[in-house]
């Protein structure tokens, strides 16, 4: 596995430039895609630097909330052992939302002999990179990721409001797809989205008004590096709340916040580029050529198998709906947003993959590594994707009785099962994967309900 360890001059020459800087927020993404850490004096910046830092391996496999799962055998069975994070070479930058004074680096985790822990999420999509490299091979990535701003106070009936505009005092009403009216209502929002993406060093590029009152989606550029492209995504989220809270708002990427409305999704843009940069999905056909159709039989093929990291939380299974603009089935299309694998119209040398499956709550190592997983799979035994749908890809699936596993506990079996995945991904982090899903599903079921009374309270 090639593994790039962060310069400790890197750090000097941050401080030189930045000596207001007196707290670093240090942090790295655990396998359910939320930032842990973190807050040191500035003073205790460079030992990191020059050696790591010690945090308790179970910090790996805590569930979304923070709680341990024991059933992994890293908690009692482990001693709750310390292992050894060390920075991401070129994430060491100003965190401005959290003031003028406060600075930020991601890290990743590695065991005390250096070798680089196999249930990090930067690790995970690296061992799947390294395939690529084998084969003289560059995926190029790009992440658009479309979230709702809403309303630090809850309605009467404890319901999640959109958020109020700062310039009108007024929240949005109708969908208003595409709406400028509803972006130049969040501008003070987004002036300053864009400017601390800017110093954080993660390349931000338009708005839009999405699918529903108060849904956002801004774009990452491409980049022929995937492990950096999800770095991207990891510190674009994170900025992303901290502006927003500034604003007197929160940033969500909930998968499905409202029932009655979108859902949010998280596309990945795909192509894969030859050692000399050439695009080797570009063609003239609008399908593109053989090795993006056989990057897309392999999406295709293992769709179902990936949904557990595509789709990882009990939510995010409301979002798959018929005509909602969230796939419900492994079809694929040209310049077709109702089918999962959609080839984008542009210039032929543009031509690539959106993969529209999963959800902005997904974590974008793992995400990323699924799908790269799943388009090398494809390249190496030249799938056939079979005919791309034209028209309407919901009533295609629906004609052909064919689906994506449309429950948490289905895809969670099927991954657990994927010889292909556990390949890529290693087997003791699909089994670790696994043993922190099935405990979230035990504790999420455990809560009884406001629907449980309203259903089963006087009809049972």
């Amino acid at each position: 596995m090639m593994v790039m360890v962060a310069d400790p001059q890197e750090c000097r020459d941050f401080l030189a430039a930045n000596p207001q800087v007196r707290f670093v927020e240090v942090f790295f993404t655990s396998m359910t895609g939320v930032p842990r850490g973190k807050r040191l004096r500035v003073h205790e910046l460079e030992a990191i630097y020059n050696y790591g830092r010690f945090l308790p391996g179970s910090i790996l496999v805590v569930d979304t909330t923070g709680a341990d799962c024991e059933d992994t055998g890293l908690v009692w069975e482990d001693g709750d052992a310390d292992r050894r994070a060390r920075p991401v070479p070129g994430t060491l930058t100003l965190a401005p939302w959290l003031g003028p004074d406060v600075a930020q680096v991601m890290l990743s985790l590695y065991e005390l002999d250096g070798t680089p822990n196999d249930l990090d999420p930067r690790h995970v999509l690296q061992r799947v990179l390294d395939r690529y490299a084998a084969d003289g091979l560059t995926p190029v990535a790009a992440c658009e990721l479309e979230y709702y701003l809403v309303d630090l106070e809850r309605g009467p009936r404890g319901e999640l409001l959109p958020a109020k505009s700062a310039l009108t005092g007024q929240a949005p009403t109708g969908i208003q797809v595409y709406g400028l009216p509803e972006l130049e209502a969040h501008a003070p929002f987004l002036r300053e989205l864009w400017d601390t993406a800017d110093v954080i060093g993660v390349p931000l590029e338009g708005a839009i008004s999405e699918f529903a009152p108060g849904q956002v989606e801004l774009t990452l550029m491409h980049k022929p590096d995937a492990l950096r492209a999800a770095d991207d995504a990891v510190l674009y989220k994170r900025a992303a709340k901290g502006v927003a809270l500034r604003h007197g708002c929160e940033a969500t990427f909930m998968a499905k916040p409202w029932s009655d409305r979108a859902g949010n999704g998280f596309h990945v843009h795909l192509s894969v580029n030859d050692a000399a940069g050439n695009n080797l999905c570009a063609s003239e056909d609008v399908e593109g050529s053989d090795l993006l159709k056989h990057a897309i039989g392999g999406m295709k093929a293992l769709l179902g198998e990936g949904m557990a990291i595509l789709a990882p939380n009990a939510n995010s299974y409301r979002r798959f709906k018929a005509n909602s603009y969230a796939p419900v089935a492994p079809t694929w299309g040209v310049n077709n947003r109702t089918v999962s694998l959609r080839v984008p119209a542009g210039p032929p040398k543009t031509r690539h993959v959106e993969h529209r499956v999963a959800g902005a709550d997904g974590n974008p190592y793992l995400v990323l590594a699924v799908l790269l997983a799943s388009a090398h799979h494809g390249i190496k035994n030249k799938l056939d994707p079979g005919p791309a749908v034209v028209g309407d890809g919901y009533a295609a699936a629906a004609k052909e009785n064919i689906r994506l596993p449309n429950n948490w506990f289905a895809a969670v079996d099927l991954f657990e099962k994927s010889d292909v995945l556990r390949d890529y991904l290693g087997d003791r982090f699909v089994d670790m994967f696994v043993s922190v899903k099935r405990t979230e599903q035990a504790r999420f079921f455990e809560v009884v309900t406001e629907l449980d009374f309203d259903w089963y309270l006087r009809n049972a």
